[in-house]
């Protein structure tokens, strides 16, 4: 068992859909033309953004997606060469670029659809200069990308970027070995879901009823 673990608490409530968690996650890492480790999803129409139902009878909801740093994760366990691996100290699932081979496993395994990508080719970007944080993982071709949590913000003791960037509070981070954290009262205090639940995998990604 991992000495921390750090998850994230999702109020589903609270959140409106406005994407500022995807894109603060890809400027802070620097993220390729079209690759996104967060994404808001549409729970309602065919569409983005579209309600399901006929008027004035409607439902519509977002759910952010991003890998979900399981307890139990299915791509640790398939990987060969040990590139997808669990953090020992915080319990969030991590990629070596370096190690990875490129054998998509992870990717086969994982329960969770779009979270991952891969980079087929040389990453490219819009923009002529790096954004976000220098200490943010240099992008590869031909290894698979994913949500780290913003590990190396964590290192400077700081929180991943799309908590501090949600408007609407919607986000919390913390460790739920901790008692008296605040996801830890969150979780005790509020109904929640995870996703895929039968699957086993433990997800450290809680979605607040």
């Amino acid at each position: 068992m991992a000495e921390k673990h750090y998850v994230i608490v999702i109020d589903a409530n609270r959140c409106m859909g406005c994407h500022t968690c995807g894109i603060a996650c890809k400027q802070e890492n620097n993220l390729p033309d079209n690759v996104w480790w967060c994404r808001s999803l549409t729970v309602g129409g065919s569409n983005m953004d579209a309600p399901a139902g006929v008027f004035p009878d409607v439902t519509m909801s977002y759910l952010t997606l991003q890998c979900q740093h399981c307890e139990n994760p299915a791509c640790v366990k398939v990987c060969p060469v040990g590139a997808t691996f669990q953090d020992p100290e915080s319990g969030i699932v991590r990629q070596d670029y370096d190690k990875c081979i490129g054998c998509r496993m992870c990717m086969a395994a994982c329960p969770y659809t779009g979270v991952r990508t891969f980079n087929w080719e040389e990453p490219r970007w819009s923009v002529e200069h790096a954004l976000g944080s220098a200490n943010a993982p240099v992008h590869q071709k031909h290894v698979v990308e994913k949500c780290t949590m913003c590990q190396h913000r964590l290192a400077e003791g700081l929180e991943p970027a799309c908590i501090d960037a949600c408007p609407a509070v919607a986000r919390h981070f913390g460790d739920l070995n901790d008692p008296e954290s605040k996801v830890s009262a969150l979780l005790k205090s509020r109904s929640y879901k995870q996703l895929l639940p039968e699957q086993g995998t433990s997800p450290s990604i809680y979605y607040l009823d």
